[in-house]
């Protein structure tokens, strides 16, 4: 599914939270930070199609870049990456390229705006080395859930995991191999899930790196459970 494709299906979606801006800071490729300051009061119900930041929590973006920073940092667990410059899409969405190093596989993280207040949130990020093919995005699963697609990794592994809004820890997690060295081959393996009082979460696909362990690269959708 192409990435346009992609912010389209979520956007048709995705409900209306009620955040207000707070701080934010971004780092840019050629290394210069820039923040912004405001204030909100965290809110009980996720935006539907929204998965970072969790709205029980006070933090809030008003810079994309500075959201799809704080995706990938906070949320991926990306250590100092490389963030491109925001790439709208309409006026309230759009898409940022984060790199793990400045010559590292890019995730393009795409960001919206959800409602009246014009803070950004994360609706999903994609990677060409990491194409999740089932469950789509927003589709309601059960445990186990079976995840499918075509990746290419260093050795063929690949990294999943299942959480729910609000955590950081997953409800599921486990490994598998698909293509290997550049070569895009299938994927496929289930995961049984803990048991979860959230209405939604996310899936997380990733590759990490064979020289330091970091993460490497990330394609995460927004999903629902039943």
């Amino acid at each position: 599914m192409s990435i346009a494709l992609v912010v389209v299906t979520l956007v048709a979606t995705m409900g209306c939270g009620k955040d207000e801006p707070v701080s934010s800071t971004s780092t840019s490729t050629d290394g210069t930070s820039s923040s912004t300051e405001s204030t909100a009061a965290p809110d009980e119900g996720q935006p539907e199609a929204a998965i970072w930041p969790f709205a029980n929590t006070e933090t809030r973006y008003a810079d994309p870049v500075a959201a799809a920073v704080g995706f990938a940092t906070e949320y991926l667990g990306f250590v100092d990456p490389v963030s491109e410059e925001f790439q709208p899409g309409d006026t309230r969405s759009g898409e940022v390229a984060i790199r793990p190093s400045a010559t590292g596989p890019v995730t393009t993280v795409m960001v919206r705006q959800v409602d009246s207040s014009d803070t950004w949130w994360v609706i999903g990020a994609t990677t060409t080395n990491l194409q999740i093919e089932s469950p789509s995005a927003l589709t309601t699963i059960t445990s186990p859930v079976t995840v499918s697609g075509q990746s290419t990794a260093f050795e063929g592994t690949i990294n999943l995991e299942v959480r729910e809004d609000g955590r950081l820890d997953p409800l599921a997690e486990g490994h598998t191999e698909g293509g290997s060295m550049g070569v895009m081959g299938p994927f496929s393996t289930s995961l049984t899930l803990a048991e979860s009082g959230a209405e939604g979460g996310a899936i997380i696909v990733k590759t990490m790196s064979a020289k330091d362990g970091n993460i490497a690269e990330a394609s995460v959708i927004r999903i629902r459970f039943s």
